[in-house]
């Protein structure tokens, strides 16, 4: 347990007790609590299961964690999960780069409660419960103003995540296009596979997002509707960025491809060009190296030189003809 907090009329109040006596003073005075968990065991939630009434498939979801983003409804209580996301700071990408890591949030809501199930070392909620005892406005509106602030607080590190995201890519779109050779199609594939996990997270929200927002639900008063809209615009936002990344990577993927084909087919030229180069000498010497009695000019004295000549002057004009049309 790594958090626990009693809101009444949208402010906080002081409590002494675990949480059953948390859960004991929030029903009496009207209010509700808070209770946050960081990867806790079967038998530690069982008890908080207990308390708050929590549906057994749920909480069975929110041990074993590795959840697909969803919100399920029961009688009395919503089940939420939240993939959360971190950029992985990194010197320069490789093409074994770590980039976005991933963990989950597992949010249980009713009517007097909510208890958030936290799966991975970042995206804390305790900066979160410190904002929010300012700004008793949002904590009025009851649980649902919990479940929209974590939501809120998720999406806008999508937002973070997508803009460094940018950053990286722009980097590739650099290499690939500068005029150095460099190999980048390992850095490309990793990144676009690194992609993947953030549109794991973001791209499945909508269908949550848009139940929080246009159907009438209980435990969600409609003027908490208008925020979960925003949150909403914003998901929708982060996922035309991620499809606009990912078209943009594949298309910085087809040009690292052709810039290969491209420097493998120079060489290829080149090559060729010193083959050929290299076929003159070759072919002469071969000729004279044959054992015939008479061959031209072989008892003369100047034969060799002669010889010798006319291999250079066919390489220089050789070598010339291939530097004019770009083999060399």
């Amino acid at each position: 347990m790594v958090g626990c907090g009693v809101y009444v009329d949208g402010q906080r109040i002081p409590h002494e007790g675990d949480y059953t006596e948390a859960a004991r003073l929030a029903r009496e005075r009207g209010g509700y609590v808070w209770l946050g968990l960081h990867e806790p065991t079967a038998e530690e939630v069982g008890g908080i299961a207990a308390e708050f009434g929590l549906h057994p498939l749920a909480v069975e979801d929110a041990v074993k964690a590795h959840q697909r983003p969803k919100l399920e409804r029961y009688d009395d209580m919503l089940f939420f999960v939240l993939k959360t996301c971190r950029y992985v700071e990194h010197e320069q990408l490789t093409a074994t780069s770590d980039v976005i890591a991933t963990g989950e949030v597992m949010i249980f809501s009713g009517a007097d409660y909510v208890v958030t199930v936290r799966h991975g070392e970042h995206t804390p909620l305790h900066g979160l419960r410190e904002r929010l005892t300012e700004n008793p406005e949002l904590l009025r509106h009851g649980p649902a103003a919990i479940l929209y602030a974590i939501t809120d607080l998720v999406v806008d590190e999508y937002v973070d995540v997508a803009a460094q995201v940018e950053v990286d890519i722009e980097e590739l779109e650099e290499s690939v296009f500068s005029p150095r050779r460099t190999d980048d199609i390992g850095r490309i594939y990793q990144l676009k596979r690194e992609l993947l996990e953030l549109r794991r997270a973001v791209s499945p929200l909508a269908v949550p997002l848009n139940t929080l927002t246009e159907r009438n639900l209980k435990l969600v008063p409609e003027s908490m509707r208008e925020y979960f809209r925003d949150v909403d615009d914003h998901v929708s936002r982060v996922s035309d960025q991620i499809t606009g990344f990912d078209e943009l990577l594949s298309s910085i993927l087809q040009a690292s491809l052709a810039r290969v084909a491209l420097a493998e087919n120079e060489d290829i030229r080149k090559i060729s060009a010193w083959v050929a180069i290299a076929a003159v000498p070759t072919a002469v010497a071969g000729i004279y190296g044959m054992n015939f009695d008479y061959m031209p000019e072989l008892r003369w004295m100047f034969g060799y030189p002669l010889i010798l000549a006319v291999i250079l002057t066919a390489c220089i004009a050789l070598y010339r003809g291939f530097k004019r049309s770009g083999w060399l």
